[in-house]
């Protein structure tokens, strides 16, 4: 089953925190994956197994560095296109 994961990482100090950088550059280096990153968000796309082993295997390395993080995910259990703007009008 093919999911869509939205996410973004928080530091709770001020400054940089390498670990956020880090951690997307870790999940840009995972294969099946399909990823778009702005200011705001990462989005993930893939396979169900394939999207939550990157999301877990990438926050537990940044939860074990010193700085203090916040990972918020929202999964979707569609198959969205995630490189280009949506459509606002309904088909029709």
């Amino acid at each position: 089953m093919k999911i869509v994961a939205d996410m973004s990482l928080y530091p709770l100090k001020e400054g940089p925190v390498p670990e956020i950088i880090d951690f997307i550059r870790a999940l840009r280096e995972r294969e099946g994956l399909e990823m778009v990153t702005n200011q705001l968000s990462s989005q993930l796309r893939g396979e169900f197994e394939v999207v939550t082993g990157a999301i877990n295997d990438c926050m537990k390395v940044a939860m074990e560095a010193p700085n203090t993080v916040v990972l918020v995910v929202k999964y979707l259990n569609v198959d969205l296109e995630i490189d280009r703007a949506p459509t606002l009008t309904p088909p029709g």
